[in-house]
């Protein structure tokens, strides 16, 4: 069992920062988080030189990276993505889909179980996130709308009955049978989540209390306040910041949401109803220039420029290409959020929110060792996934 020691760093905690900082890894996990230098010659030591020590960056909503997507449909497409996503940061990621058929459904869920037990040098597979089918036609974004219909219990059940690996599902919750298939979801242990809606406040309501608590990529796909019968009524946006237990994700890209609206989620939500989140696709960490916005067999040709997908006549954004780090950074610099509470909605409040925050989310003995340096400006310089360091930048000895 190999130990290892990082030293001489800040580490940084859910509230505070700790200089001088020691962590201590025995096999996959943190044995001692402290100021204490400890001494041993079965280190293998890796010194931080006055870097921030960090909990590994968890996404709970991604679609791909590094040119790969998971709707491709392969193991390799799945290890090229998570592999991306680690080189900025991400210990743990949890594979999203688009709107699609049952039988590709099916496929990506017998891919996914391959990918999470193969060895590799990328973000931990955590589980599963279904991104439809069941969603308002009105709201739909870029899901392809011959897959969109309504939820029943019957089907939701047949697709689970297909794999274990499911933790979240996002659908509308005002459409006839999601606050059933709601209910049956929460009893699972598997967390229903408001996406691609039009529902009004009382109906955002009652989906909060048959357990859909938390808002997918919050502003994107949903309602805001709507004018029915010349009457105002508060949409989901508005829903979520007065439902105080309510918990929000949001692409913090700088693109899909400009400052001032980071600004305003983080002053209402705060860092501990926030998650951050890339919802990226395949042209997260690659270049700009022409990309595919899904699978590569039925996906649509988009072109990367100005940090973010776009469709090819410029005239909507197709999609999110960013990495963990560059989230972290941009709420620092540019909605002015401190370092620790940055991190935090990247790390702890997303644990918490999947209900994986036993394991992850903080440097703390007994929890899983996913670790990550990075410098001021997030530059990300070493990232270790449960023991093992998939990227390494500052070396080390012993």
């Amino acid at each position: 069992m190999k130990k290892f020691k990082i030293y001489n760093g800040k580490v940084i905690t859910p509230y505070k920062v700790i200089n001088d900082g020691c962590v201590i890894i025995e096999g996959q996990k943190i044995s001692y988080v402290g100021n204490e230098n400890i001494q041993s010659d079965d280190f293998v030591e890796i010194d931080a030189k006055g870097l921030y020590i960090s909990p590994g960056f968890i996404d709970i909503h991604t679609h791909g990276g590094g040119d790969a997507d998971f709707m491709d449909g392969t193991v390799e497409a799945y290890i090229k993505a998570s592999e991306c996503h680690a080189q900025h940061g991400t210990t743990s990621i949890i594979p999203t889909t688009l709107s699609s058929s049952n039988e590709e459904l099916k496929n990506t869920f017998s891919v996914f179980k391959a990918a999470k037990n193969s060895d590799h040098n990328g973000a931990d597979f955590v589980g599963f996130h279904l991104e439809g089918p069941y969603f308002s036609m009105e709201q739909k974004g870029a899901q392809d709308p011959r897959y969109i219909k309504d939820p029943t219990i019957e089907e939701a059940e047949e697709i689970l009955s297909w794999t274990d690996d499911i933790i979240r599902w996002s659908m509308a919750p005002e459409l006839k049978g999601a606050m059933a298939v709601g209910r049956m979801l929460t009893q699972r242990g598997i967390l229903p989540a408001i996406a691609h809606s039009n529902a009004v406040y009382s109906e955002v309501q009652e989906a909060f209390e048959n357990g859909f608590t938390h808002v997918t990529h919050l502003y994107s796909g949903m309602s805001m306040v709507r004018r029915i019968n010349a009457y105002r009524y508060a949409g989901v946006v508005e829903s979520a910041y007065l439902i105080d237990d309510m918990t929000v994700e949001i692409i913090a890209d700088g693109s899909h949401l400009p400052a001032s609206l980071l600004k305003l989620i983080y002053k209402i939500k705060g860092p501990s109803h926030i998650a951050l989140i890339t919802d990226s696709m395949r042209g997260a960490g690659m270049p700009e220039g022409k990309s595919i916005l899904g699978s590569l067999k039925n996906g649509m040709e988009v072109v990367i420029e100005d940090g973010v997908a776009k469709l090819l006549d410029r005239t909507a954004f197709a999609g999110s290409v960013a990495t963990a780090d560059r989230l972290v950074r941009n709420m620092i610099q540019l909605a002015d959020v401190p370092l620790t509470d940055a991190v935090r909605m990247m790390t702890s409040t997303p644990a918490r929110i999947m209900n994986i925050d036993k394991e992850k989310g903080s440097l703390l003995p007994g929890k899983d060792a996913d670790i990550v340096i990075f410098d001021g400006n997030i530059n990300v310089q070493f990232t270790m996934v449960k023991g093992k360091i998939v990227k390494n930048a500052i070396g080390s000895k012993g």
